[in-house]
């Protein structure tokens, strides 16, 4: 049996993260595993001497998500994987990676993760989150500021000069590609449990 992949994308401060952890709960965390497309980013070094203020990290070329693919396809395929983690403080990886043991549903949660085709054709259903956009930017905002040791300007002027272009421009159209859409995030219940009564039913046909 191969583990169902299950891709879940949205706009930053979305939800997808709450998301993903609630179908993975109810599915059992013992069965699943969920992939951040942000423990991707590439380390600083790679980008060529820019400063942090010139880098778009919400673009597709920030990401190193070859890596990813070829990280989903050894879990599809019962292999262990060393995900790398990523500081979000220094904006570099650290030394030291995640080992993560083959499971039967592997979440891949990221706002771009609709973007690559390779990646897309992985997935066995893939869910955006559609959440209101000044609920996203309150959310991000809090996140970056109280997570993330940033300055309330900062956060703001990354927001308008690189945050809401990159969605435009590759989040909101990559909705197309998905099977199910849950509006409001992590509070729609009833879109959860749908989502999570699909995956059993998956999940028993692959027996």
């Amino acid at each position: 049996m191969k583990p169902l992949v299950i891709g879940i994308a949205g706009g930053t401060g979305s939800g997808k993260t709450t998301v993903a952890k609630k179908i993975a709960k109810k599915i059992g965390d013992d069965k699943v595993i969920i992939l951040e497309h942000d423990s991707y980013y590439k380390d600083i070094s790679q980008f060529l001497g820019k400063r942090i203020e010139e880098i778009n990290f919400d673009h597709p070329d920030a990401l190193d998500t070859k890596l990813l693919i070829e990280h989903v396809k050894k879990l599809k395929n019962y292999q262990p994987i060393d995900a790398p983690i990523y500081d979000f403080t220094t904006y570099k990886r650290l030394e030291q990676v995640r080992r993560i043991e083959p499971k039967d549903v592997i979440i891949v949660e990221g706002i771009l993760v609709f973007v690559e085709k390779e990646l897309r054709e992985l997935m066995d259903i893939k869910i955006f989150v559609d959440t209101d956009a000044d609920e996203r930017v309150l959310r991000r905002i809090k996140r970056d500021v109280i997570e993330r040791g940033r300055t309330l300007e900062s956060v703001i002027n990354q927001y308008i000069s690189t945050v809401k272009p990159s969605h435009l421009e590759f989040v909101e159209p990559s909705k197309r590609w998905a099977d199910v859409i849950i509006p409001r995030g992590g509070e729609n219940e009833v879109a959860i449990e749908m989502v999570v009564s699909r995956i059993k039913t998956m999940l028993e046909d692959k027996k």
